[in-house]
Formats: C-alpha cells, structure tokens, sequence
C-alpha cells in the first residue's frame, strides 16, 4: 500500500492498476509520477512475465507488485483488478503515455457512472510525438462508433476510443462485469465497455492527455499489420458480445449507487 497525504477520494479508496511486460526503461518514472497524485491509496503493477527488472524497478519505486503468469494484456488487467485493495479501480499504461494529473479528471464523474473512459483521439489533447497517428486515431474512432451504433438502443453511448487504457471504474462495476471477461489481449479494452452495457451500467467518456512513449514500442500497434489485427479482434468481440451473448433486461433506471453505499 503507498501512502499520501491526503489518501482516499470522497471516503473511497482508489487503486492505481498497471500492467507490464518488460517496461524497465519506463516504469520506475510511471510509479513516481502517480505517486504524487493525491487520491491513490495504492499503486499496483502486474508483472506479466516480464524478463527483465520491471518488477524490482516498481517496487523500488513504491508499487505493490503482483505476478500474473497468463500472458496478455487482458490478462493482466484482470489479474490486477482482482488483487487491488480499493473501492474505485483507475487503469493506466507503463509506458508514461498518461498524466497523473488526469486521474482527478476521472474520478468526479463516477459520481454519476459505474465507467469512466479515456478517449486518447481528441486532436488538441494529443500531444507531438504521441503514438496516434491518422490511420490509428480513425481506426479508433471508426470502431468506437461501431460499438456507439451496435448499442444505440436501449443505452445511446458516445464513444470516440476503443483502446484507450486510462479509465476508471467502480468496485461494483467490475464485480458486475467480470463474469462476462474472457479476453486476454487487447481486445479486452471493448469488451471491458461491452460487458458494461450489456449489465446496464452507466458509461461517460472524457478527453485525456496523451503523450509521447518515454520508452519501447507498442506491442499491439507500432506497425500497420498489428494494428488491423488488433482491429480485427476488437470487431469479432463486439460483435459476440452484442449479437451472440444475452445482456441483462431493460431496467428503468440505473441509478448511481449513494456513496455511504459503495
């Protein structure tokens, strides 16, 4: 557990998950940059087989480091989200793409939803350098659109991103949707935004900043030929997950859960 000065966000207390196969050159930097965000009462990085000293770099830095030996991205996340401790569960990169300042971007809006999304693919946003370039930001945006349209009705989502990591959610919310994750790369990202709809939770999505990598490269999109897999396996999830699995029935009201409750 990593303590702060003034731990806690409105009596909840908040995880910080991040998942990482060998992010030496990075990690070390991400852990200390969130370190200084006020609301997180933990910092946890999930070793995901790593090979290098990923896992010492973290701990060294602050983190609680959990081993997670199924490989994938997916994988990862659920691994960490299952061990975190806190009552809101916020997910960001190894690779110092997210700002830490962001986090309090995130969090007010849980207020009046179970999800809350990054979109990485608003223009002035991106910073120079940043790893969204046209064919990726489109790709994105066309796919976010594909799942905005599969669910119009009943939930009329917005999204502009289906890939984007830095998110934040509730312990309830993922104790919904967890029985419904099964994905282990990077198409556990819409299935993560899948599952919510399908169990009627609320979903909002919010601009973040979106930097540079400060080390390695994408393993899902750094060429073009990763990238339409990834797409690829993105669409055939949303597409089982609206047309061949059962969403919970209509509910008249999704009401925020009171705080005193959570």
């Amino acid at each position: 557990m990593v303590s702060f000065a003034a731990p806690m966000y409105q009596d909840r207390t908040v995880s910080l998950v991040i998942p990482a196969y060998n992010e030496e050159a990075t990690i070390q930097h991400v852990v200390e940059e969130f370190k200084q965000e006020p609301h997180l009462d933990e910092i946890l990085v999930v070793d995901n087989n790593c090979r290098d000293r990923t896992a010492e770099l973290a701990r060294a830095a602050g983190a609680r480091v959990v081993a997670e030996p199924k490989p994938g991205y997916g994988a990862a996340l659920l691994a960490g989200m299952t061990a975190a401790t806190g009552e809101i569960l916020v997910l960001v990169e190894a690779d110092g793409s997210f700002r830490a300042r962001d986090v309090k971007k995130l969090l007010p809006y849980l207020e009046d939803a179970g999800m809350v999304m990054g979109t990485r693919t608003t223009r002035q946003m991106l910073e120079q350098g940043a790893n969204m370039r046209f064919v990726l930001r489109w790709g994105n945006v066309f796919m976010a659109k594909f799942l905005q349209l599969c669910w119009l009705r009943p939930a009329e989502p917005r999204f502009t991103d289906v890939g984007c990591t830095f998110r934040a959610l509730t312990r309830a919310t993922f104790d919904r949707i967890r029985p419904r994750l099964r994905e282990t790369g990077p198409a556990f990202s819409p299935e993560m935004m899948c599952a919510a709809l399908q169990e009627r939770c609320r979903i909002i999505e919010i601009p973040v900043t979106y930097s540079p990598r400060l080390g390695g490269q994408s393993k899902h999109s750094d060429t073009f030929a990763r990238q339409a897999k990834t797409a690829w396996k993105m669409f055939r999830v949303i597409c089982r997950k609206r047309f061949l699995e059962r969403s919970l029935p209509v509910r008249k009201r999704d009401s925020p859960v009171p705080s005193g409750a959570r």
